[in-house]
């Protein structure tokens, strides 16, 4: 039986263009992660026409809408078995992602256990070809 969310809301993404720092493409020195300009002739700081936009407080997302996949559903990190129980009474709020350095043998005992507590797994695609549940 698969799981469905409690209740889905659509998801609305206000601004999905990545914030750039002011001439990071011209100088290779100065990098793409954002900060804020602070010269007195800037014009990105004076928010001149044509400029580039800077980041504000309203263009995050929804809160009620924030972290959901497009299931409908947030994701928990599970790190070994008994981070599933967890996950009992919450399997229409949340989906099980299995931490990266997890072993292949515990992740398929993870994926066997989630399977009997009707928690969906989000992702077991470590596990090779022979080793996945049938």
């Amino acid at each position: 039986m698969t799981v469905h969310a409690l209740n889905k809301r659509k998801i609305v993404k206000k601004r999905k263009l990545k914030v750039r720092r002011f001439q990071s493409d011209r100088n290779l020195k100065v990098k793409p992660s954002w900060r804020k300009p602070r010269g007195i002739d800037n014009r990105v700081r004076r928010k001149l026409a044509g400029a580039v936009r800077m980041p504000k407080v309203g263009y995050g997302s929804n809160h009620k809408t924030k972290f959901l996949l497009p299931c409908g559903l947030k994701k928990f990190l599970i790190t070994s078995k008994k981070d599933l129980e967890l996950l009992l009474m919450h399997n229409r709020e949340f989906v099980g992602e299995i931490a990266h350095p997890v072993a292949a043998r515990t992740r398929k005992l993870i994926v066997e256990r989630a399977k009997e507590l009707n928690v969906r797994p989000v992702s077991y695609t470590h596990l090779r070809a022979h080793e996945t549940l049938r």
